[in-house]
């Protein structure tokens, strides 16, 4: 299946199964059925005329509360330090409980975590971030800026709810999608 190139006229669009599919579509309206909170939660922000009012962090704030989370998570870069603590003023102003935690959290050495590495200094420790977090017992985390494969890891460890708020691309300001217009010219 690839939807980009679909040669069914998107039929999925007007709610017409379509052939190319591979699931069980009772199955995962069952699945639906035992997420109903977070369902019901996102349909909030989007279904309700809200779309494109909220700015992601406004969204990100908004389910927070509708979820009735206690503990936000947030797993960072270090160079991202400075945005992170005005985010983190940002969900504390929003009398939301914060914990934040740098990808250096332990301060081990990149030739520990990566031994094919001659560097020294501080390795970034996506793991150590999520079982930080983990022993804090977040119930949402928002990933800020971790770097590729190093955002895989952590999701692979971290036990919470996790979101996106911010993709580390250096290259375009953190803005990838900016590097479509500069492929098309």
């Amino acid at each position: 299946m690839d939807c980009t190139t679909c040669s069914f006229n998107k039929q999925c669009r007007e709610t017409e199964v379509c052939p190319a599919t591979s699931f069980d579509r009772d199955e995962v309206i069952g699945k639906y059925s035992e997420e109903t909170v977070i369902v019901q939660a996102a349909a909030a922000l989007v279904d309700a005329g809200r779309a494109g009012t909220l700015s992601r962090l406004q969204e990100t704030i908004a389910f927070a509360r509708q979820m009735n989370y206690k503990r936000i998570g947030l797993a960072y870069c270090y160079g991202m330090e400075q945005q992170v603590q005005q985010i983190a003023d940002v969900f504390r102003e929003n009398n939301l409980n914060i914990r934040a935690v740098s990808c250096t959290v332990g301060g081990i050495p990149q030739n520990e975590v990566n031994p094919a590495s001659e560097y020294c200094t501080v390795s970034c420790n996506p793991i150590g971030q999520a079982m930080q977090l983990n022993h804090h017992k977040v119930d949402l985390v928002i990933m800020i800026g971790l770097c590729m494969g190093h955002d895989i890891l952590f999701q692979r460890e971290i036990k919470a709810d996790c979101t996106t708020l911010v993709v580390k691309d250096r290259m375009f300001n953190h803005a990838p999608l900016n590097g479509l217009l500069q492929q098309k010219s």
